[in-house]
């Protein structure tokens, strides 16, 4: 019996509750990562922490691909997804002391789980079509390469822990880029990334809804933990209006244009590589900073550092340039929708400005938030 999900049906794309089920676990992996860049608010812990996430999103959309290809109504891939899921633990789990003691936990469950789901896949496609298991066989040359990396790199002394970490990143970022081509067995193809596009879409778009759920709880803990000032007040309903403004930028318009561009493409695996797989990027991580800097501005409204500025602005900044370049790609535009450019070099001036100025936390979001409101009602004025 076939592993694989059928295709052509009304609901072929359907997403599964047992991949809602699998993606809890990056809930706590998001939380967990925000907590630790807070802890460690300065360049080096920005680096750890980007490095963290980077390998926590390439885990899961590949973990989103390989669904994709693979039925999760079919017992055994639940099963597959059931032990990822406990991996995945594992890994959130480490993510604070990844570069102290825990490191070597880090590395071992990333090589667990991105070898172990590839071996899993070329098992279950025995007797299906040659091209997909010789993809898949690439897949594990790329994959056991960058997972013994990530692996070595826990096991080495703390001090040169990001330099193979780094190196490890690199690998798993070319493969794609490079379709996976190993000597002997040439390169992957886009007719072998066939995927199922209103699948893909909607798997990214839940993970956005991952980010803002996590943003959101932090906002709501933070607040119930303050006392009920004007000051507090404000940056709370700053940082809720912040949350849904991200969300209208997103769900109004950029998921319906990105679905519509994949299902109708006739090669769906280039833009699941290029718009979901790496163009989500800066738009989860915009999401993940702008929690961060929502809790500064919640705990410090009239005072921050250079470094909370830059979360408070950056995270939008990181956000708006994702999804900028998302919707470019979706509605094959000449230039990205200009609304967004124009909100981009606003919060670009900003972040020169707002250290010259000493403009306070509080302020900064509020012009952060303006800058997000006037970008939405830009795009939706144009659009409609």
């Amino acid at each position: 019996m076939s592993l694989l999900r059928q295709r052509g049906h009304a609901d072929s794309g359907k997403v599964g509750m047992v991949e809602l089920f699998f993606d809890l676990v990056f809930v706590f992996a998001v939380t967990q990562l925000s907590h630790t860049l807070l802890k460690k608010l300065d360049a080096e812990g920005a680096l750890q922490v980007g490095l963290l996430f980077m390998e926590t999103w390439w885990v899961w959309i590949y973990t989103v691909w390989a669904a994709n290809w693979f039925d999760p109504e079919k017992k055994q891939v639940r099963v597959a997804l059931f032990a990822l899921l406990m991996a995945g633990l594992l890994m959130s789990v480490s993510i604070p002391r990844a570069f102290t003691d825990l490191g070597w936990l880090f590395g071992a469950s990333i090589l667990l789980q991105q070898v172990g789901r590839t071996l899993a896949m070329l098992a279950a496609s025995r007797g299906e079509d040659p091209a997909l298991r010789r993809n898949f066989q690439r897949m594990i040359v790329w994959l056991t390469a960058s997972g013994s990396l990530w692996l070595i790199g826990g096991l080495a002394a703390p001090e040169s822990r990001m330099a193979w970490w780094l190196a490890a990143l690199a690998v798993d970022l070319a493969a794609p880029m490079v379709l996976y081509f190993v000597p002997g067995l040439s390169r992957s193809t886009m007719a072998d990334w066939n995927v199922d596009g209103s699948h893909m879409a909607e798997r990214c778009a839940l993970f956005i809804i991952i980010a803002l759920g996590e943003s959101l709880l932090v906002t709501g803990t933070t607040f119930a933990e303050l006392a009920f000032d004007a000051a507090t007040v404000g940056a709370f309903l700053l940082a809720v209006l912040g949350t849904i403004l991200m969300w209208w930028l997103y769900f109004d318009h950029g998921l319906e244009q990105g679905h519509h561009r994949i299902v109708h493409s006739n090669t769906p695996g280039r833009h699941a590589r290029n718009s979901y797989t790496y163009l989500h990027i800066p738009i989860v991580a915009g999401i993940i900073v702008g929690a961060v800097g929502d809790e500064l501005v919640l705990s410090h409204p009239h005072h921050g550092s250079p470094a909370a500025m830059a979360a408070i602005i950056g995270g939008p900044l990181l956000f708006l340039c994702g999804t900028a370049t998302f919707k470019w790609l979706a509605h094959t535009r000449a230039l990205p929708p200009l609304s967004h450019l124009l909100g981009i070099a606003m919060l670009l001036a900003l972040a020169l400005l707002a250290l010259p100025l000493h403009l306070s936390p509080l302020l900064a979001a509020g012009i952060t938030v303006i800058v997000l409101l006037f970008v939405a009602v830009w795009e939706s004025c144009v659009l409609r």
